[in-house]
Formats: structure tokens, C-alpha cells, sequence
């Protein structure tokens, strides 16, 4: 039987062994909206999965889900690119991304699927790179691997917890949305907290803000974070990859017959992102 991708709204439940996606409005008190995606055979407790947390960058924020659609690892899978993984994708309004509520979000998801909570990822783009900083120096504890792409840090206190997980930040130098400076600004402060093996530092020659972008629809990506986990016995960060291919690779071997026979256009905020990006 062909797996069907189906939005449904999160108060209804999700369709047993199928790959649902679904809006999630005023489910958790005081913390976002968000989109929740749960890959098939997700409801399996024998088999926990991994969960990634998908911050995006300011043009998505606002009060329509739709947007959040717009790009991004959610977007990534609707395009046919397979992650067995769960993925959460809030939005946050025009203000900047709020550890606690991140928390909140991860903790409500936990309690309620089959996720490998060694597992965890965040991965954020622009203000979503701002979000994945603060988020994971917060909570170093909860976050086996994050990436940060074209943003910075505006951590209050120290961003010495950031060197205690394998952090990817990239950068590109003819970004003028972010200066590469940003980038700069968090690595230099975490050197100062002494150890930063587990930090991985890419500066893209002549790349723009929204280039980078494409790392979401990247496979290597999600090879990269779930190369690590918080039970590991030594923690490492993987070099394996090189930054610079993703923008050559970024849009390769999806698996085009699964985006053929997704069904999620039924969905109100889906036909809105749909509908959106034909216009692009």
C-alpha cells in the first residue's frame, strides 16, 4: 500500500502506520503554533524515532501557518525528500524565538509520541539561526546536534553550554540580510569558554543570505545529525561532508513517485502555501 502524506488538525488523531502532517493551533498554553509531522510507523514504541525542531527565519513569522510551509525540512519531505524522523515546526510572531516556549514544545511532544529523546535536532535559518543558538546553549542537555545557518546569538548569560554539542554553524560571506560578523560574534565567544572541538565553522565564499536555505532539502543534512546522540560515549562532530556541495546538491535524489502520490492539498493552510509558491 502506497504511504500517503495527509494535514489534519491536531485535535483529531493521526492515522495509524501513515506519515501525517498537522496544524497545530493553542494545543500548548503560552507557547506557539506549530506544524508537527509524524513519519510512518511513528506510533511504533518499540521503535522510538528521532525529532527535529525546525526554527525559521523572520519572513515566515506571523499568524499563518501557511507560511511556515514556505521552506524548510517540512517543505523538504512535502517535495519527496525522505526523513524518518518526527519534526516539529512552530512560528513564532515578529518577536524572537523564546528558549522556554521551544522547551515547552518538546516536552508536549515527548510525552505523547515515540521519540528517541537522545535524539533530538534543531536546525533554524536566519532568526531561526538566532533561535537554534539560544536554544541549545539554554538547553544543552536536550539537543544531541543542531545547525545554524546565517544567524547569530543573543544569549543573555554564557554561551559556554554551546560547546558541549556538536554545532554546525555556517555562514555565507556576501550575506548583507546577516553579516558573517554574527556568525563570528558566537564563535569567538564560545573559544573563550576553552573547548570547542565539538564546534564545525563554514564560511561559503560569496554566498548570499538566502542560498542557504537549501541545506534544508540537503540529505546530507539529515545524515549529519543523526550521525550523533547524546548516548554516544564520546561525543564528536562529523566533518564528513562538505558545506560548499549542498548548494550544488541540495535538490538531488528525492523520491519524486512519493511527492507524486502525497495527499495533503485537502488541507486549507497547505492549499495556501501551495498557491504561494506557484506564484514564486
Amino acid at each position: 500500500m502506497k504511504k500517503l502524506l495527509i494535514a489534519i488538525f491536531c485535535v483529531m488523531p493521526f492515522l495509524s502506520r501513515a506519515q501525517t502532517l498537522t496544524a497545530c493551533r493553542d494545543i500548548v498554553k503560552g507557547s506557539y503554533n506549530f506544524w508537527f509531522y509524524e513519519p510512518a510507523n511513528g506510533d511504533s514504541a518499540t521503535t522510538r524515532k528521532p525529532l527535529i525542531i525546525f526554527l525559521h527565519g523572520q519572513s515566515l513569522s506571523g499568524n499563518s501557518l501557511s507560511q511556515v510551509l514556505h521552506y524548510g525540512t517540512v517543505d523538504a519531505i512535502r517535495m519527496g525528500r525522505p526523513i524518518d524522523a518526527f519534526v516539529l515546526a512552530p512560528q513564532k510572531q515578529k518577536d524572537a524565538w523564546q528558549p522556554s516556549k521551544i522547551l515547552d514544545l518538546l516536552e508536549w511532544a515527548t510525552a505523547r509520541y515515540a521519540i528517541d529523546t537522545a535524539r533530538v535536532y534543531v536546525v533554524g535559518m536566519s532568526a531561526g539561526g538566532y533561535g537554534t543558538i539560544n536554544f541549545v546553549g539554554t538547553y544543552p542537555e536536550k539537543v544531541a546536534a543542531a545547525m545554524a545557518l546565517c544567524g547569530g546569538g543573543s544569549l543573555l548569560s554564557s554561551y559556554c553550554g554551546l560547546t558541549k554539542v556538536p554545532l554546525w554553524i555556517i555562514h555565507g560571506t556576501a550575506d548583507r540580510a546577516v553579516t558573517v560578523a554574527q556568525s563570528h560574534k558566537v564563535v569567538d565567544a564560545m573559544k573563550a569558554c576553552g573547548d570547542t572541538t565539538l564546534l564545525r565553522f563554514d564560511q561559503l565564499k560569496g554566498v548570499n543570505h538566502s542560498r542557504l536555505a537549501r541545506f534544508f532539502y540537503w540529505e546530507k543534512t539529515y545524515e549529519w545529525l543523526f550521525a550523533h546522540s547524546l548516548n554516544d560515549s564520546v561525543k564528536t562532530v562529523s566533518r564528513d561532508f562538505s558545506a560548499a556541495l549542498a548548494l550544488k546538491e541540495a535538490y538531488r535524489n528525492f523520491d519524486r513517485t512519493a511527492q507524486k502520490n502525497t495527499v495533503i492539498d485537502s488541507h486549507p493552510e497547505v492549499k495556501k502555501a501551495v498557491k504561494k509558491r506557484k506564484k514564486h
